[in-house]
């Protein structure tokens, strides 16, 4: 991976053009959850082209801003049938009562968990539905790289903003 200091300043940059971009195209008068959502989709663009799409999580960032119809106050249809599918999978996903418990070995049992939290952190990483297990790890890691070099930059933002603001405590 590149230096860290390199990502973090190539992520300031693209956020910042990607912050000033919507802030001239959108209405002025914003609400605070407009505000957020674009706030939160110019940092995930800009993330995810930081890593000039050469991993999958980066590239299914991407795809689903572009994709999802999405601008950036306006809510698209998809994000409202998508929610539905969730609240419907989440129905879905309640542990049925068995009747009769049958022994497992402890092999299984671990085989079950390993499976279990796999499916979990597929379902956290974006993209991670379509990587498989042999990448997921190498990812999941990359993501959280990512992750924490887009918190540290936010973190120096808002320090600094308050200074500007009120510069003498």
């Amino acid at each position: 991976m590149r230096n860290q200091r390199s990502v973090k300043q190539e992520f300031l940059r693209k956020w910042i053009t990607g912050l000033r971009r919507y802030s001239c195209d959108e209405k002025k008068n914003m609400s605070f959850l407009e505000r957020k959502k674009a706030i939160k989709l110019s940092a995930d663009i800009a993330m995810a082209s930081t890593r000039d799409k050469t991993t999958r999580w980066s590239q299914a960032l991407i795809a689903n801003a572009s994709s999802s119809g999405d601008t950036l106050t306006g809510s698209s249809k998809n994000n409202s049938s998508r929610s539905r599918k969730k609240m419907l999978m989440m129905r879905r996903r309640r542990p049925k009562v068995k009747s009769a418990k049958k022994e497992m070995s402890a092999s299984c049992i671990a085989k079950r968990l390993v499976q279990k939290r796999t499916r979990k952190l597929k379902n956290l990483l974006p993209g991670g539905e379509s990587i498989d297990e042999g990448c997921l790890v190498e990812e999941t890691l990359d993501y959280i790289e990512s992750l924490r070099a887009q918190i540290e930059v936010m973190r120096y933002l808002v320090t600094a903003s308050q200074l500007i603001i009120n510069p003498y405590p």
